[in-house]
């Protein structure tokens, strides 16, 4: 009987430490508010599917989930050069990119206050991989303005790519739009 004891408890123990773990990270990041959506202005919304609607309340969230060797995302796709459904120019360096350049924008949580400007990730994606520069935040509490293209606030998980994102991934155009994705610092 000591001996079947003493084998338990280190098990059991184990156990509830993981599911201690899986729990806090599970509920580590949720939603920290709303904002109400508004039309926008006549003419000055890019891409009207994607743009916020008058009344409606959006998510913000301050946090994104935690990051590993393959964290799970949804690729977007974004227009970093200038008059695109980007809105204003990239956070890191106050420029618009080229489309044709392999560069992202980050959730809220994952741009890090700008700790990952300027810094690679590679993005895998049904058997391929592509390494990206961060040049943008893809703000998870704020939108539905000029400065955020009349767009909602981006959900926490969000890689927002260019155009090249997705063709060195090799997603087909007609799939172009959202795709579930793993990325890891580079």
């Amino acid at each position: 009987m000591k001996q079947t004891t003493s084998t338990i408890f280190p098990v059991l123990f184990s156990l509830l430490l993981i599911l201690f773990i899986l729990c806090i990270d599970a509920q580590s990041c949720h939603p920290t508010g709303k904002l109400r959506g508004k039309k926008p202005p006549h003419g000055k919304c890019v891409n009207a599917l994607d743009c916020c609607k008058a009344g409606k309340f959006y998510e913000t969230c301050t946090c994104s989930p935690r990051v590993t060797k393959h964290t799970k995302a949804k690729m977007t796709i974004n227009d970093f050069e200038k008059g695109g459904d980007g809105g204003g120019p990239s956070e890191c360096d106050k420029k618009y990119h080229s489309n044709s350049t392999p560069v992202v924008a980050l959730s809220t949580g994952w741009y890090n206050k700008g700790k990952r400007c300027h810094k690679f990730i590679n993005i895998h994606y049904k058997g391929k991989s592509v390494k990206a520069k961060v040049v943008d935040e893809c703000d998870s509490t704020l939108g539905c303005d000029e400065e955020h293209g009349f767009q909602p606030p981006c959900p926490n998980n969000v890689v927002d790519g260019s155009k090249a994102v997705w063709e060195a991934l090799g997603v087909p155009k007609s799939d172009w739009g959202e795709a579930e994705v793993t990325w890891s610092d580079g």
